[in-house]
């Protein structure tokens, strides 16, 4: 039974962002998926993103209306790694201290204002609810303070009091309780209920923020070692392909290099 009529998903092109798209389109009856182009470094995941969104609007009896905010011209007025121009991308455990260099000032709130007001635009257009659809899990809370749900009340409540008619726009957190392997459960699950190909998906997302130059995914940086983690747990190889200063690697090098930083930061 689906969950509600329509839903805005806030779509990064990442592993998590697209299991939550996939668990929308199980849940809701019309899907508007929204990513965003601010000068990031991994734009890859805008190319994945499309690509995830061509690849499941093949399928029958789905359609996603998808679009690409360009937010570009902030890039050289933004103080992060993540950014074109910032500092190198920092390597290690996310729970290392100089993961806070991954901060984008203000990133969440910025594209929580432009998916409010097309999620408060689609309840008033159609007359119905219109749900906020957002990949937030407990991972990400110790260095993204814009992922807690503190963050997102707050947030909410100026929505709230800033808009006529706000409380037609709900918001879906399925994950905000969970980590990135119990999402990557959750989207093998959804695949077989969906009748999709789960490596077809998942080689259709990016979760590295230092990429290179061919698209192919780093295996050091710590976004990237949480991703290689889940599938580690979830004893099933990464479909992405994985590149280091030497060319491509093969899965079983990106999961050693993983599970010796793992073995590292537990000891």
């Amino acid at each position: 039974m689906k969950k509600g009529k329509h839903a805005v998903v806030s779509l990064s092109g990442g592993m998590d962002s697209s299991t939550l798209l996939l668990r929308c389109l199980k849940e809701y009856t019309t899907v508007t998926a929204i990513s965003f182009d601010y000068g990031q470094k991994h734009r890859v995941e805008l190319e994945r993103a499309q690509s995830l969104v061509n690849y499941l609007n093949s399928r029958e009896g789905i359609y996603i209306n998808y679009r690409v905010i360009k937010l570009d011209g902030l890039v050289d007025l933004l103080n992060s790694t993540l950014v074109e121009g910032g500092e190198d991308v920092p390597e290690g455990h996310y729970a290392e201290e100089n993961m806070r260099a991954t901060v984008v000032p203000n990133r969440n709130k910025i594209f929580a204002s432009i998916t409010q007001a097309i999620a408060l635009s689609v309840a008033d257009r159609t007359g119905e609810t219109c749900d906020i659809a957002l990949g937030l899990h407990s991972g990400d809370h110790a260095v993204y303070p814009d992922t807690t749900e503190e963050f997102r009340q707050a947030d909410t409540h100026a929505f709230r009091i800033g808009n006529w008619n706000s409380d037609s726009v709900g918001f879906f957190t399925p994950y905000m309780e969970g980590n990135k392997f119990t999402i990557l459960q959750d989207g093998e699950a959804l695949c077989d209920e969906l009748g999709l190909d789960f490596t077809e998906v998942y080689k259709r997302t990016n979760t590295s923020y230092k990429p290179y130059p061919s698209g192919n995914s780093d295996y050091k940086s710590a976004s990237s070692v949480e991703r290689i983690e889940a599938f580690i747990k979830l004893g099933k190889p990464d479909p992405v392909q994985y590149e280091d200063e030497t060319g491509e690697v093969s899965w079983d090098v990106a999961r050693t290099h993983a599970e010796h930083i793992l073995s590292t930061h537990n000891s």
